[in-house]
């Protein structure tokens, strides 16, 4: 490659990490309001975006055309949420401690009631891989909903559903409280946040769905996460903190919120952030695209 040619290519690759991920001139919008706490940003194949008001049982919708709706109500809980390949959303229900699989038509299917005959601690967060597995992040927050105090499990830790959706198996056995998790649109690697740790961690996925090569990815926890064509996650929190796919911290979008509790990608061209935040949704425009495709 000519040494002129090569000048000019880094100095575009230096200009676009200097303009980090939002799109030029590009401003943060409420979009809505009013509500308890807001969770689990999601979106379909069709642009709409889901998310849960949790403390008032409800799952929202804000569709592509700008439109907001219940969707249903009660939810049982639910908490974080992701469509699968068959339009169905996976919705972590808080209120028994359940993953509920929800069809367009919103019938609800129980997919996980326990692990070794006892209640999960609280399912939280979950991705869906692109083989159809699931992993859910299950740390304990005590719900005023429940009538239990304690954890009923001993860790707080990641579990992998098959498939088939007949096996959950424990991947993780030394998380102080994960909680934010998602991966690579290749399905090859898996983010976790440990919140109470302040750390975000990345794991090779092995082909029977266990986890292996335990890397710290950012010294940064978080409460959810979603990640983009270029490989770069962002973790949500005080604002949205993004890191690129070394784990070097680029951007941060701040957000006039106590908390941002998640976020998701969604939008004709896949280049809108949502963003869930305390009372309220908010979305950005970016200058990249989400990785993962919608369901």
């Amino acid at each position: 490659m000519k040494p002129f040619l090569v000048i000019v290519l880094s100095a575009i690759t230096l200009l676009t990490q200097a303009e980090g991920v939002v799109a030029p001139g590009a401003k943060l919008e409420k979009l809505a309001g009013g509500f308890a706490f807001t969770e689990g940003p999601t979106c379909d194949a069709h642009g709409n975006v889901f998310f849960v008001d949790q403390p008032n049982n409800r799952i929202m919708e804000w569709s592509a055309a700008g439109k907001l709706s219940t969707f249903l109500q009660p939810s049982g809980y639910a908490n974080g949420m992701s469509f699968d390949a068959k339009g169905s959303l996976i919705a972590c229900a808080d209120e028994h401690n359940e993953l509920w699989s929800i069809a367009p038509d919103k019938t609800v299917t129980v997919i996980v009631t326990n692990f070794d005959g006892k209640y999960l601690n609280g399912p939280n967060d979950v991705w869906v891989a692109p083989n159809g597995a699931l992993y859910l992040s299950d740390p304990f927050y005590k719900r005023k909903w429940w009538d239990h105090t304690n954890m009923a499990l001993p860790n707080e830790e990641v579990f992998y559903l098959s498939p088939d959706r007949k096996k959950l198996v424990r991947v993780t056995e030394d998380l102080q409280k994960p909680n934010g998790i998602t991966g690579s649109p290749d399905g090859k690697k898996l983010f976790v946040a440990d919140i109470r740790a302040g750390k975000t961690w990345r794991y090779a996925i092995q082909p029977d769905g266990t986890l292996a090569d335990k890397t710290l990815f950012c010294g940064l926890g978080s409460d959810g996460m979603t990640i983009d064509a270029e490989g770069n996650l962002y973790l949500s929190g005080q604002g949205v903190t993004v890191f690129d796919q070394d784990g070097k911290q680029i951007d941060h979008i701040d957000v006039p919120e106590k908390w941002s509790a998640n976020v998701c990608f969604s939008g004709p061209d896949r280049k809108t952030l949502f963003i869930t935040a305390s009372e309220s949704l908010y979305s950005i425009r970016l200058r990249i695209a989400g990785a993962n495709p919608a369901k």
